[in-house]
């Protein structure tokens, strides 16, 4: 269950302590020997994790624990790294009160990745309006980790969002914006500079030398010609042309509509889509419980569960820990492969 044989351990961090990160914490620890889960220490508020377990039912011990590199690996009990910050919350009911604690979480998973600590991050989910209403002013977990790859790593990279499983990988080139600035953001310096980030992240991470990129187009049918609409001919295609320029084994723009069933989806390895809900409707549908939000760009490697806090379930015992450990068994895979 090593990440690599001798190396450290991933940190998983706590994710908003209302929502359903600790109790899928605790799942995905409990069911790691089955799962194949590699070893992970948490950052959390130990007190928070005794409660969860407790509620939950779940006979788990937690020990407190300096650093993910302290961890015994003949120990049973759930390490934790206390984030000096209490998690004194109802499941359910989130608390901006709660921010310091779970941003705390962040910023110590990143800096055990950079002394070494740590082989990789996996981040459980955030409520961004309770982050907001503390303060919070990045737009999500993806641009925040990119300040704090400034901040240690000294390197102003561009985070790029991929959702990834076994069936479907995607790409939205634009992210978390209304859907009536997307034309306006969209350029192809954009989605030139995302698909080589793109490219070379899926050949030193994911072993594929050459990986194949398909790109939707914007528009209902690609713009068909220009009928529906400009910025397919004007925008999306200059992009694909260029990157095929440069050698990369690239396709579209491709109808949205027609790009994600089996037959399609066999003829590329990624899909480079416009807007987020184009990108993330279909691997929601076709892989809801196992998907993995995975950070491209970033001189270390993040992944985290392809949902959110989901306070509607929160504490009843019905969170499945399917995507956390996904994401934890991809964490594992790429810190192993390396740091482009």
């Amino acid at each position: 269950m090593s990440v690599r044989a001798g190396g450290p351990p991933l940190v998983l961090t706590q994710g908003d302590p209302a929502g359903i990160g600790p109790e899928l914490a605790l799942r995905a620890w409990a069911g790691r020997a089955e799962s194949g889960a590699p070893r992970f220490a948490l950052i959390a508020d130990p007190d928070l994790m005794r409660r969860t377990a407790q509620r939950l039912g779940l006979a788990i011990r937690v020990v407190e624990v300096a650093s993910p590199d302290a961890l015994d690996p003949g120990d049973d009990a759930l390490p934790v790294i206390p984030t000096g910050h209490s998690a004194a919350v109802e499941p359910g009911l989130p608390e901006p009160a709660s921010a310091a604690g779970t941003i705390a979480s962040i910023d110590m998973a990143a800096q055990f990745v950079r002394d070494g600590r740590a082989a990789a991050m996996v981040t459980n989910p955030i409520a961004k309006s309770v982050l907001y209403a503390a303060g919070f002013t990045h737009p999500g977990h993806t641009e925040y980790l990119a300040e704090l790859a400034n901040r240690l790593w000294g390197v102003s990279p561009l985070p790029v969002m991929m959702l990834w499983s076994e069936t479907l990988a995607v790409v939205p080139i634009t992210i978390h914006v209304p859907l009536r600035r997307v034309p306006d953001l969209l350029t192809t310096e954009l989605i030139v500079d995302t698909a080589r980030i793109v490219a070379r992240d899926m050949a030193a991470r994911f072993g594929l030398p050459r990986p194949r990129l398909a790109f939707s187009g914007l528009n209902p049918h690609a713009g068909e010609g220009g009928a529906l609409g400009l910025e397919d001919d004007a925008v999306i295609r200059p992009a694909v042309e260029q990157l095929r320029a440069e050698g990369l084994d690239v396709t579209g723009p491709l109808p949205a509509d027609t790009m994600f069933h089996a037959r399609a989806r066999a003829r590329y390895d990624v899909a480079l889509c416009m807007y987020h809900d184009q990108a993330l409707i279909p691997i929601k549908a076709l892989a809801f419980d196992d998907g993995v939000n995975v950070t491209l760009g970033l001189p270390f490697v993040r992944t985290s569960p392809d949902h959110g806090t989901a306070f509607d379930i929160a504490g009843r015992g019905v969170a499945r820990p399917d995507s956390l450990i996904a994401a934890l068994r991809l964490a594992g895979r790429l810190s192993v492969a390396g740091t482009p």
